[in-house]
């Protein structure tokens, strides 16, 4: 049988990390096993940070229609209640939206509803 040396494909794995840390500070860049040790917290935490991100909108989208909402002498519960009594179907990102770009195409949204 002939010998196999196993050099290839363990220098190419130890390439791959060090390319994915690049930006990382002093050994986790360039120490091959500490780079790996690296991303796997790296990858957990953005993993996570994900869905978290998508909390942080909706937590930002309704302090945004709350604060409009105040502006025209409401409340974010009443006009969201409102809204679905009224069938208006517009969800909390457009509102937010029109609060922040258009305030007078929401306050035309608040006064179809009062």
């Amino acid at each position: 049988m002939t010998r196999i040396k196993r050099g290839v494909g363990a220098s190419k794995r130890r390439k791959y990390f060090l390319k994915r840390t690049k930006g990382f500070t002093n050994r986790r860049r360039t120490n091959a096993i500490a780079a790996k040790e690296a991303l796997l917290h790296a990858d957990s935490y953005a993993y996570s940070h994900r869905r978290l991100r998508k909390r942080d909108f909706r937590k930002l989208w309704t302090i945004r229609i709350n604060a409009a909402a105040r502006e025209q002498g409401t409340n974010f519960s009443k006009l969201l209640g409102a809204l679905r009594k009224e069938k208006i179907l517009l969800n909390k990102k457009i509102l937010a939206e029109l609060a922040v770009r258009n305030p007078k195409a929401f306050e035309a949204v608040v006064n179809s509803v009062k």
